[in-house]
């Protein structure tokens, strides 16, 4: 697949190039696996001179002697002596820099942390004492997102507020999914909300359908569940090194949130367990899920659920993690019927995170969310407000369209509405035939 968006991305890392002509510059770029960390890195690349080192599990020796050759073989340097450590490499790599501006990547920054965890403060030593004399453009790529956050955001790592630019990547949005079917000839909107669904805009597994001819409903989920196929043990794989040791009662959670049971208490009722720690560095460390409030609630209240924020991940714990006793036997068949029978229900929260972020598009609203009273009451799939302009939009989402009660819409708002008495209500009944509205034609080129 072709090099797909990330505009701003490139904008800002060009930007970051251009300064470090003058004075190195260091550079961030993390998020989730299979995002496309090291793609961009490259993309930026592509006519300029770089070394791309990738951090291995192996001994630190042995990562120097690599090191070496690929230094060797892009630099006219002469390298004396043998190099048995890192921070030797790094300091030679300055060196370097001081006779010509170059991009250093280095892959899998977080790994060090398994190799040597003083090599963090021996660049941190070096950077400090040569950054203004050399003209070096650093990259450092790293997939575990708790490490790299500690690395580079606490207060006590060596590393602290050395970088230039933090760069969270983040998956496609709905638009460059909908250019990349399209560039496939594939214009229906039924293909384009499931590889939402399923892939959530991460660029690998997109990658992974369009070159398997996985377009339609049947396809995606026969491909998925193939024995053999690399979405079976993809959950797993992104998260245990992430949780360690802890994993069970990490996955038990994310089991429960894809399962509905979105709120503390409903958790905490069925592990047995306080789960406050975990919910919170579910959302803070390792950015997997998110708190929501109705949209007008005060600062303090209580009343909040907690969704699963990647769509690839809710899945797998919904479908593929629940059922692995099947996976066991090798009855993806029957993940299959599952997948059937619960799909109108399941889809129903993916459409209206799909349909939200379409709305967003439009730049006209600087609020936009979800309302229920207690009790779950009145629940209203997207409300967005423009408070400058007294707009309020109230939509209700459905697979089938014939199932959208305007009117009942209407009297669920009653209570909300009491809040923004001056403000101009609009209501919407939203389907997937919808999308159009939301999405400008894109012409057939390099997004």
């Amino acid at each position: 697949m072709k090099f797909y968006n990330r505009k701003s991305e490139l904008k800002e890392l060009n930007n970051i190039l251009k300064q470090s002509e003058i004075s190195s510059k260091m550079t961030v770029i993390t998020g989730r696996r299979r995002i496309g960390k090291t793609i961009l890195a490259l993309e930026l690349c592509k006519n300029i001179k770089y070394l791309y080192l990738f951090v291995s599990k192996k001994a630190e020796n042995l990562l120097c002697k690599e090191y070496i050759n690929e230094i060797k073989n892009t630099f006219d340097y002469p390298i004396i002596g043998e190099i048995k450590n890192f921070k030797d490499i790094f300091r030679l790599l300055l060196e370097i820099s001081k006779k010509e501006n170059f991009t250093l990547i280095i892959d899998e920054f977080s790994e060090f942390y398994n190799i040597n965890p003083s090599i963090y403060s021996d660049i941190q030593n070096l950077w400090d004492i040569n950054k203004n004399n050399t003209k070096i453009n650093i990259i450092f790529i790293g997939s575990v997102y708790s490490i790299m956050k500690k690395i580079f955001e606490n207060s006590k790592e060596p590393l602290f507020a050395r970088a230039d630019r933090i760069i969270f990547l983040q998956p496609f949005k709905i638009k460059t999914i909908y250019q990349i079917l399209k560039d496939n000839s594939v214009n229906d909107f039924k293909n384009l909300f499931d590889f939402y669904l399923f892939t959530g805009g991460v660029p690998k597994y997109v990658d992974l359908l369009v070159t398997n001819n996985a377009f339609q409903f049947s396809k995606i989920i026969d491909f998925m569940l193939d024995l053999n196929s690399p979405f079976i043990n993809e959950g797993k794989n992104l998260l245990i090194e992430e949780f360690g040791k802890e994993y069970g009662t990490y996955f038990s959670i994310l089991e429960l949130i894809s399962l509905g049971k979105t709120s503390r208490t409903e958790i905490e009722s069925i592990l047995e367990q306080n789960i406050g720690g975990y919910l919170e560095r579910l959302e803070n460390d390792y950015s997997l899920i998110s708190k929501y409030k109705p949209i007008n609630s005060k600062p303090l209240q209580k009343q909040q659920k907690y969704k699963i924020i990647d769509n690839f991940i809710l899945f797998w714990f919904r479908f593929i993690y629940r059922n692995r006793s099947s996976i066991e036997t090798q009855n993806t068949h029957y993940i299959k019927e599952i997948i059937l029978r619960d799909y109108s229900t399941y889809s129903g929260k993916i459409l209206e995170k799909y349909f939200s972020e379409l709305i967003s598009y439009s730049f006209k609203y600087n609020k936009i969310g979800t309302y229920w009273e207690k009790g779950n009451e009145n629940e209203i799939d997207i409300v967005a407000i423009n408070d400058l302009k007294k707009k309020i939009v109230i939509a209700e989402v459905k697979l089938n369209k014939g199932k959208i009660n305007i009117e009942k819409l209407k009297f669920k708002s009653t209570n909300l509405l009491l809040n923004y008495k001056n403000y101009k209500p609009e209501f919407l009944g939203l389907s997937i035939e919808d999308s159009a509205r939301f999405l400008t034609i894109l012409p057939n080129r390099k997004t």
